[in-house]
């Protein structure tokens, strides 16, 4: 419960998540039918990047700022438009102060038909959250632990959606609390995209992490790092991955695309590097 994500905003955690995400709701949105996202562990929605956290890490200028200051190949650009864009659009004089998390990314990016579930457990976080969010008949906030959301609300009555885990990984068991929900949530929505995302620290962890989706017969499962240094455990964390269920067909292409570029970007020294791995065929 101590973890805060305002001192992580923008970093380059956040640039693979959001990423990921925004091109999830881009493929989504290729049909006319409704889909709900359920965010897990929403935090406060969005973050100002001049606040006292944001400037006491400054993680966002090693991220997110990297990015918007380099130049990128056209191909690049198009599959990070929609993400760029929302940041953009909430920086309208040019300089970056805001910073949209993923239930702020979601909201800017859906539809007036599609909808958005928002679970937060930390008591300050979620009465910031649900403020920001009051009176939008689109979006619901509950203050829940984002593990008992993945029971209470799958499938969701417009049997089309994702989920999107991002845990603090503040307890030594996260890995192991993350595959018991995300195994009983695909049971009872195995139709639905599942994207887990972790820090790139405790491969232990997510060797376990990634051999009980193998045992309880998950199919068509991506697994997807961008690293920008050798990090571990008594390190700051240099890179982070995510694995997806059912993820849309052309995800990996796209990611075999930008990380490249990502990595080249973000680089902070040896062992940066990225990933794409069908880890569980279809």
């Amino acid at each position: 419960m101590n973890y805060r994500h305002a001192y992580h905003a923008g970093n380059i955690g956040d640039v693979l998540k959001h990423v990921v995400l925004a091109r999830l709701i881009t493929y989504f949105q290729r049909k006319d039918k409704p889909f709900r996202i359920i965010d897990t562990h929403a935090g406060i929605g969005t973050y100002d990047l001049t606040s006292e956290e944001t400037q006491k890490t400054g993680e966002w200028q090693d991220g997110v700022g990297k990015v918007l200051a380099a130049d990128m190949p056209e191909d690049v650009a198009a599959i990070l438009a929609p993400w760029l864009g929302a940041i953009r659009a909430r920086n309208a004089d040019g300089e970056l102060r805001h910073y949209p998390g993923s239930p702020a990314l979601a909201r800017d990016l859906m539809r007036p038909i599609d909808r958005l579930t928002l679970t937060e457990l930390h008591p300050a976080d979620f009465k910031t959250l649900s403020e920001l969010f009051a009176g939008d008949h689109q979006v619901k906030t509950i203050h829940l632990d984002g593990w008992m959301a993945l029971n209470s609300f799958l499938p969701p009555k417009e049997k089309r959606g994702f989920v999107i885990i991002d845990p603090a990984f503040e307890v030594t068991d996260e890995f192991d609390r993350m595959a018991r929900a995300v195994v009983k949530g695909w049971r009872k929505f195995s139709a639905g995209s599942f994207a887990c995302w972790y820090p790139l620290k405790d491969i232990a962890g997510l060797f376990r992490f990634h051999d009980a989706l193998i045992q309880a017969g998950v199919r068509d499962v991506l697994t997807l790092e961008l690293k920008v240094g050798r990090s571990g455990p008594d390190t700051p964390m240099l890179g982070s991955g995510m694995t997806l269920i059912n993820p849309p067909f052309t995800l990996a292409e796209e990611m075999r695309t930008v990380l490249p570029w990502l990595t080249e970007t973000l680089a902070k020294g040896p062992g940066a590097g990225w990933r794409v791995e069908q880890l569980i065929e279809e």
